[in-house]
């Protein structure tokens, strides 16, 4: 590897490192004000992304113990943000729904980093935004694999 591609690599690696702390960070902050974790956030948003879920399959795409992800639930529920409903084809299963209510009640939150998100995509040409989309999904498989393997998840 050449020391200049070495260098750049080096500088994702830094920028990506950077970027995850700043979006933990806004998460927390989001989270805090809507008296709810980071981990409860992030959650929702596998909820939000895959629709319901049962227990069992949010435990292994969080890599929570299934007794945090059923103490979590529990306490979405209490605050209204999420429904326990039957699942459709196991009548001895549930699944967890978002409340779509009480989420819309804090999208509003989200509003000035969506709006720079597109004026930040607006300064790059498609190629490029499909190089950066590439990247990314690359970079999320890759973190939810060392994910899986730090708490023993698996996909099955």
């Amino acid at each position: 590897m050449s020391s200049e591609r070495a260098h750049l690599v080096e500088e994702v690696l830094l920028r990506s490192r950077e970027l995850s702390t700043e979006t933990v960070m806004f998460h927390t902050a989001i989270s805090e004000t809507r008296g709810l974790s980071a981990v409860d956030s992030k959650v929702l948003d596998y909820l939000a992304r895959f629709g319901p879920q049962t227990p069992k399959d949010l435990a292994r795409l969080s890599g929570l113990a299934p007794a945090s992800v059923t103490a979590m639930i529990d306490r979405l529920e209490r605050k209204g943000i999420v429904g326990r409903q039957p699942h459709p084809d196991d009548r001895r299963r549930v699944l967890i729904a978002l409340d779509e209510q009480a989420i819309a009640s804090g999208v509003h939150l989200w509003d000035n980093l969506v709006k720079r998100m597109y004026e930040l995509c607006d300064r790059y040409t498609d190629d490029e935004l499909r190089t950066v989309i590439g990247f990314v999904e690359g970079a999320t498989a890759l973190t939810h694999e060392s994910t899986a393997k730090l708490t023993d998840a698996t996909d099955g």
